[in-house]
């Protein structure tokens, strides 16, 4: 005789799930952020993905903190090494352009990574190869180790900024604003105008970069 098709399945039955680990974790919540997006990523729906309670995910990571952490440093390794070709000014700025483009893919990370830095081995091979490029072109280590991070922190921010749906529509009305300027009342915003609005995205990103690399070279650290 066999079972009715509506006969529940022992448990013994059942497949067995893939025991847990950070690393099929991150690969789960990489998977959510790439097709619901970075507030879908939590615990519950992390649990819910790998059919398990929440409670069982803190064993590997302490908080949706460290769960974006962990998946940026998971993009981290899409940026790719330095490249052979170019001084070392070219390459450091095409490393940089690399890390800001791939969080321009997922700014609201982006803005999540402005006070959650991932510890993993992408970020700290990132961090290796441009503090080797500094070091290529002379800049002293304590110069250096400063000025990996607020090269970092720039690109950072510039991605979060593409981070709220309304920034073109201010962008729009600060464009509006600048063209009505009286020359009078702001004679030196009228002045330059023109330049304040110029420039696209990529060339802004790119003078950026050079400014502060500059910067990084010449300016010694307090102390």
């Amino acid at each position: 005789m066999t079972d009715r098709p509506d006969t529940p399945r022992s448990r013994r039955e059942r497949p067995a799930k893939p025991a847990l680990s950070r690393e099929g974790i991150v690969t789960a919540a990489l998977a959510i952020l790439r097709s619901e997006g970075l507030q879908k990523v939590t615990m519950r729906r992390l649990a819910q993905e790998l059919d398990t309670g929440p409670a069982s995910l803190y064993v590997y990571v302490r908080n949706t903190a460290e769960l974006h952490a962990a998946v940026l440093d998971e993009l981290l390794g899409t940026v790719g090494s330095a490249p052979v070709e170019g001084s070392w000014r070219e390459r450091l700025e095409r490393v940089l352009t690399s890390y800001t483009t791939m969080l321009f893919e997922h700014p609201t990370l982006a803005r999540s990574a402005l006070t959650s830095w991932p510890s993993g081995p992408h970020y700290l091979n990132l961090i290796e190869s441009l503090l080797a490029l500094l070091d290529e072109g002379g800049v002293p280590p304590a110069q250096a180790a400063w000025g990996v991070d607020l090269l970092l922190q720039h690109c950072t921010a510039s991605a979060a900024e593409h981070a709220d749906d309304t920034a073109e529509d201010d962008w729009d009305a600060l464009r509006g604003t600048l063209n009505d300027i009286s020359e009078r009342t702001h004679p030196h915003i009228a002045a330059v105008r023109g330049p304040l609005l110029s420039g696209a995205p990529q060339e802004r990103l790119s003078w950026a970069l050079r400014t502060l690399i500059t910067g990084i070279e010449r300016t010694a650290v307090p102390g």
